[in-house]
């Protein structure tokens, strides 16, 4: 067994960048049907209903792969896996810009949502090719990209569907994500760090069908009505399915995921902020560009353009990527405990700037600028937490369920902020015909709920107690 000196690229910096460029690639890729979601039945041929799952199958496929990804990561190596990734992100994007009706975009999509499962491995991989001194700002700098892709996908596809045809969209992500699995391929060092083992296939099945229920019940509960027998049953379903997965998993010997280390405290308070944090993060992706597209003549909106809106909050997902360096010091310094906390309280004032600050989009883009620099702080600051607690060979299955625990936040936050957006609703009338938009009031609401979420975050931080990280041999040798 060698040290895990010899695991470590001879070339970290450059290793961190791919790592990041990927990472940035893939969260980029989610949102790049939202400047045309509006027209996707027409461009497809479709029920607006069907259209919507375009965006919902990418996020159903990322959530299941974060887990599985990590796992094969543990037992065939993390460098094959973000290589296989990558190669799925380019298959994705290619069969969505070769297509025009609907059951191929939407195959061609749940590719793209597989390919997610880059972005935990890529963490995980981090400690193994990068000296101590370099570590935690990589760590924060991989965790970041979840939030900054994001957050300049929207300006970025907005510009090339005005300049190009929608297509155009996957050929720019195909390009992309080749040159991702090329750098991938090339530059990132095959560890050798296979743990060995077996694949829970019955685990996998388990796992999919529990979270797809669940999480289908939750992101069409506003279409559906939160009442209704379909959003019920699909809800109810996931969880009971959920239950007994949990049970199964408990008696493997090699489970999909080691529940046991899974409820070790930091683990475990650290995935319910995750979930509370994902949550406070995905309110202001939601909330904002409604307000900053709303008409002008309601008193409350900022009359801009979808591009607009996205160049407004593009600097806010750049402060996640500028705050990584800084959260690589505060965790030096305070540890990654009172780091997140620190990162989840900052996410809480800037949702409390934005509920007095909505007279004008650079007000906004403050607001939005305060949060996503706590959200840089505490995304950074939870993997660490994490594998701190894990055993090497369940590094990447555990920062998988981590960034899962993220991913069910933000489906969380969708569904009630697109409910109470949709039920707190004014007349409005434009050219004589009226329609029904978000009162000034939801927002304001919307914000405050925002706020309290990242508040809970920072107290299940707190119950998260201090230790000292585990340093643990790695049984690698640079390939």
């Amino acid at each position: 067994m060698l040290d895990s000196a010899a695991a470590r690229s001879s070339r970290p910096m450059l290793t961190v960048v791919v790592l990041c460029l990927g990472g940035m690639t893939v969260s980029l890729t989610q949102t790049l049907v939202i400047p045309i979601q509006s027209q996707l039945p027409g461009l497809l041929g479709t029920e607006p209903s069907n259209a919507a799952w375009v965006v919902t199958v990418t996020l159903l496929a990322a959530a299941v792969t974060m887990v599985v990804a990590g796992r094969l990561a543990d037992l065939v190596g993390k460098q094959p896996v973000l290589v296989g990734s990558a190669a799925m992100l380019v298959a994705g994007s290619l069969v969505c810009a070769l297509s025009d009706t609907l059951a191929p975009v939407l195959a061609g999509r749940a590719l793209q949502g597989i390919a997610m499962g880059f972005i935990p491995v890529g963490i995980s991989l981090m400690r193994e090719v990068t000296p101590p001194e370099l570590t935690s700002t990589g760590v924060a700098a991989m965790s970041a990209t979840l939030g900054v892709g994001g957050a300049i996908g929207l300006p970025f596809s907005a510009w090339i569907v005005e300049v190009g045809d929608w297509h155009t969209l996957f050929w720019v992500s195909a390009a992309l994500a080749l040159g991702v699995l090329v750098l991938v391929a090339t530059l990132v060092p095959n560890t050798h760090d296979a743990h060995g083992g077996r694949l829970d296939v019955a685990g996998v099945v388990g796992l999919a069908v529990g979270l797809l229920a669940f999480l289908v019940g939750v992101s069409k509960a506003t279409d559906w009505g939160w009442g209704s027998a379909r959003t019920i049953v699909a809800i109810v379903g996931g969880i009971v399915v959920l239950l007994a997965w949990g049970r199964y998993q408990l008696g493997r010997e090699e489970p999909l995921v080691d529940l046991r280390a899974t409820a070790k405290l930091p683990v475990l308070m650290t995935n319910l902020a995750a979930i509370a944090v994902g949550f406070g993060m995905m309110a202001q992706s939601i909330v904002m560009p409604q307000l900053l597209q709303l008409p002008t003549s309601t008193g409350y909106g900022m009359g801009q353009s979808i591009l607009a809106a996205g160049l407004w909050l593009a600097p806010g997902g750049l402060m996640m990527l500028v705050f990584a360096p800084v959260s690589s010091g505060l965790m030096t310094r305070a540890g990654a405990r009172r780091t997140l906390m620190i990162g989840a309280i900052v996410l809480a004032a800037g949702y409390g700037l934005a509920t007095v600050l909505m007279d004008a989009p650079w007000q906004l883009l403050v607001a939005s600028c305060v949060s996503c620099a706590g959200v840089g702080i505490g995304y950074a600051a939870m993997p660490t937490l994490v594998l701190d607690a894990t055993e090497r060979s369940r590094a990447a299955a555990a920062v998988g369920l981590n960034a899962l625990m993220r991913s069910t936040g933000t489906t969380l936050a969708a569904a009630v902020m697109g409910t109470i957006l949709a039920s707190r609703t004014t007349a409005f009338t434009v050219d004589g015909q009226t329609y029904a938009v978000p009162t000034e009031g939801a927002f304001v609401l919307c914000f405050a709920i925002g706020a309290v979420a990242a508040l809970a975050g920072a107290a299940l931080v707190a119950l998260v107690p201090q230790s000292r990280p585990a340093e643990q041999p790695v049984a690698a040798a640079r390939g």
